[in-house]
């Protein structure tokens, strides 16, 4: 169980990705520039980030929406806190897009002007800890213990990400200092065109209605997992969570998530 922490770096109460991270550049981080038409997509991990990054490509990139653009879909919408040594995010065209995992006390001050915009993804918390578990396991290979035990990992917030509870409880009850609109994974799952109508309202981003329909239809979850240019992490939690593990589950997030007020969709096939 302990294979996982040793790719951890705490700095200022959250964890961080070490073997990607360039140190010197987060503890600058409070002075990067912020633009005001900057456009920020900010999740925990394995909440639908990969999914957004897609869908603000195919909003703010024509290229994209025909299928011309070769820019994979991490280099478009790049992670802030873990900048490639060879990418000037100055040098890149406007709008500047980007994605991040960090808490809302580290991001830069200048986003606290509201000028620039943030999409705040959340997703269920069941189905985010399946789907870190699967990522962790399968793809990073940095984890070769049980669920269980990621489990227990996880509910600590001894994970890159930190808490989960205390990023989304942080982000929303901080949100009067940005420019900010709450989105969860799931209703983009269930109502693709009235999510990203919303998406482009709060941008203001007009859109052609033949561009929204390539926008929708390149964006739909199922097209998401057949894209070469996206890696899609696909998880039910009603499929790998004991009773007992659920049961454990819903205990703990009804005690930590009491009185919290935005809403949870839990099951897809509920209205």
């Amino acid at each position: 169980m302990e294979d996982m922490e040793k790719f951890l770096f705490k700095f200022k109460g959250y964890y961080f990705n070490h073997s990607s991270l360039n140190i010197g550049f987060i503890e600058n981080l409070d002075n990067f520039e912020i633009r005001e038409n900057d456009v920020f997509i900010i999740t925990y991990p394995k909440s639908g980030t990969i999914w957004f990054q897609q869908l603000l490509s195919l909003i703010y990139s024509e290229e994209h929406r025909k299928g011309t653009g070769k820019l994979e879909t991490k280099d478009g919408v790049p992670y802030l806190e873990y900048k490639a040594p060879e990418m000037d995010f100055g040098e890149r065209p406007s709008p500047h897009l980007f994605s991040t995992h960090l808490p809302y006390y580290l991001v830069p001050s200048g986003l606290k002007n509201k000028k620039a915009k943030i999409i705040y993804v959340y997703r269920n918390p069941k189905d985010v800890m399946c789907s870190y578990f699967h990522f962790a396991k399968n793809v990073m290979i940095q984890f070769t213990g049980t669920f269980e035990e990621f489990m227990k990992q996880f509910l600590e917030g001894r994970v890159v990400g930190s808490l989960w509870f205390d990023h989304i409880r942080g982000w929303y009850e901080q949100r009067s200092l940005f420019n900010i609109q709450f989105m969860t994974c799931e209703e983009m799952k269930k109502d693709p065109r009235g999510s990203v109508l919303k998406i482009c309202r709060f941008l203001g981003k007009g859109l052609s209605e033949e561009d929204m329909d390539a926008v929708v239809r390149q964006a739909t979850f199922e097209n998401m997992k057949d894209d070469p240019l996206v890696r899609v992490t696909v998880s039910d939690w009603k499929n790998h969570l004991t009773v007992e593990q659920n049961e454990s589950s819903d205990q703990i997030f009804q005690r930590e998530m009491k009185d919290f007020p935005l809403e949870f969709i839990w099951d897809m096939n509920e209205d």
